[in-house]
């Protein structure tokens, strides 16, 4: 972006982790910052240090399983006087003991944090950066948005699956006015993210180092997709291989292949 006009970004999840690094990115694009997560601490932080680079920045901690907290969201940040020109859907978690095992409770959260905010997130400030003729989003979605669906983090890929699908629509939808939406399609990135869910140990003996990319990569990569215009993108030449090779494999040897996948992090 760099130019004399100041934009403003509005970052779910921006705690830590991919979040965190997209704030960083969009910082150093020009852009001014509204912080949401969770946790106020680690929010304060960082927009200290971006604060120091040069950003305004506005915090404000909501729980998007609360399915309240869009429309707080939206009200929080109209009562600021602030337009969001740039909306980062990127709150997200993981539940990986298993479908059964997780309470009914840790289902409806993960589909309200990462299936319903990101729509109705979208849906309340889609219009007013169309009625202004700019506008941004990025859905951080999955490489296993791409994947077949596995067992132990049942709903994680199907989640994902639907946040590429909706992304493809919606950037269709906004062609021609000035609205731009992509589906960022990360693989393994080295983030909290695993301790988070408690499978560090696994993914780092399932796979090698060289498979896994910073998180600093892939937000560079998906704030440059996004600004291009382009539906989705998935980082890493690896994962669009193993996305490919899924895709035109036939579904019993996909199943097959994550499921394996699945056992050797003693998920199933």
């Amino acid at each position: 972006m760099k130019s004399n006009v100041r934009r403003t970004a509005l970052i779910t999840g921006a705690s830590a982790g991919i979040g965190a690094a997209l704030a960083r990115v969009y910082a150093a694009e020009g852009w001014d910052l509204i912080l949401t997560a969770r946790r106020q601490a680690p929010l304060q932080a960082l927009a200290a240090e971006l604060a120091g680079r040069g950003a305004a920045v506005a915090v404000i901690p909501e729980d998007l399983a609360d399915p309240d907290a869009p429309r707080r969201l939206f009200e929080a940040i109209r009562a600021k006087g602030l337009a969001v020109d740039g909306l980062v859907n990127n709150a997200g978690f993981s539940r990986t003991a298993g479908f059964l095992e997780a309470e009914p409770e840790a289902h409806a959260a993960m589909i309200r944090v990462m299936l319903t905010a990101p729509v109705e997130l979208a849906r309340l400030f889609a219009p007013g950066m169309v009625g202004r003729g700019y506008g941004r989003i990025l859905n951080v979605a999955s490489l296993a948005g791409r994947m077949p669906a596995t067992g132990g983090d049942t709903l994680y890929g199907p989640i994902k699956s639907f946040l590429i699908k909706a992304s493809q629509g919606l950037h269709l939808e906004l062609r021609g006015t000035g609205v731009h939406v992509t589906a960022l399609c990360p693989g393994y990135t080295l983030t909290e993210f695993h301790d988070a869910n408690g499978t560090r140990a696994e993914v780092s003996a399932a796979w090698p180092g060289w498979m896994w990319m910073d998180a600093e990569r892939v937000a560079r990569i998906g704030y440059d997709a996004v600004e291009a215009n382009r539906p989705s993108v998935t980082p890493g030449v690896m994962n669009n291989l193993l996305a490919g090779l899924a895709k035109h494999l036939p579904d019993r040897l996909a199943l097959a292949m994550v499921g394996g996948h699945a056992r050797r992090l003693k998920r199933i």
